[in-house]
């Protein structure tokens, strides 16, 4: 009786191309292989879950962003900002780039960094004419201003644009109380620049200018700036209701009269004590003199 034998059976891959053998069988259920069959189609398809979230991710995160994003100004308005920071910066390498460095960071002992002080310090130091510097001095004297008022606004720009700080305010400055603003610029102001406005020497050949024919943004921007040996007035120290209060009061004590005729600088009792003896008893000696050559 003969038998089967059962590799003669089983199907031969000889002579059968490369890419062309038969398929095996796939595993039982519930055998090992089956097992480890799931578990890498289960793995394969978290890592497709995966890939699709992160991405719906970012689409979401990049469109959220475009919609919500304040930088996203319109054409016109982007465009005009463009052109007034290069115009700035082609101002700023004309004239200031040799003192302040190429990127606001500052030249050692020719120019301070600009990083971080806003358009407040560039409109009060250009716009009273103090810069652009002739010379090293000990302090930078007031002059009249060498760029216009549109090339001040492009100088401001560019220096808001890359440095950052504080910026200058809008609308009513004179707005604020004048009796509380007299009474802030005593306490904070009148022990440089004098009671009423008038400046005063300072040390190391320094001085507190006068505040005399200054417009309310210059006076606005230098307590935001705090130049020379003046302190910084944020608006932690004195809020914008305040500083519109000291302006107030600067501004109207520069636009009375002074009662009894000459002011005498409005500087103070000691120069009007100092008036009536030197010119009263003058005069009063002068007088005894003549009345004694007569008789």
């Amino acid at each position: 009786m003969s038998t089967t034998n059962p590799q003669s059976d089983a199907p031969s891959d000889e002579g059968t191309p490369r890419g062309h053998r038969r398929w095996s069988r796939r595993p039982a259920d519930g055998t090992p292989a089956a097992a480890a069959r799931a578990r890498r189609a289960s793995k394969q398809r978290r890592r497709i879950a995966n890939v699709a979230g992160l991405m719906a991710a970012l689409v979401l995160t990049g469109t959220l962003y475009s919609a919500l994003s304040p930088a996203y100004a319109t054409e016109e308005s982007t465009a005009t900002e463009s052109s007034a920071e290069a115009a700035g910066r082609e101002l700023y390498e004309r004239s200031c780039i040799t003192c302040h460095g190429e990127n606001l960071e500052g030249v050692p002992t020719r120019g301070p960094s600009l990083i971080g002080v806003g358009e407040a310090a560039v409109y009060f130091q250009v716009h009273t004419g103090r810069m652009p510097l002739v010379r090293q001095e000990a302090q930078a004297p007031d002059k009249p201003a060498i760029f216009s008022d549109e090339e001040i606004d492009q100088l401001m720009a560019y220096v808001q644009a890359n440095g950052g700080g504080p910026t200058l305010p809008s609308g009513d400055l004179r707005d604020g109380d004048l009796a509380e603003g007299g009474e802030l610029f005593r306490l904070n102001c009148a022990s440089c620049h004098n009671f009423v406005g008038e400046g005063g020497a300072l040390s190391s050949g320094k001085r507190a200018p006068s505040l005399n024919d200054v417009n309310d943004l210059e006076i606005y921007s230098a307590m935001l700036s705090g130049p020379e040996n003046m302190p910084v007035f944020g608006d932690n120290q004195l809020t914008p209701e305040e500083k519109r209060s000291i302006i107030n009061y600067v501004q109207t004590v520069q636009s009375q009269a002074d009662p009894g005729g000459f002011g005498v600088g409005r500087i103070g009792p000691v120069a009007e004590g100092v008036v009536i003896w030197v010119v009263g008893v003058a005069a009063l000696l002068f007088g005894i003199f003549w009345m004694g050559s007569k008789a």
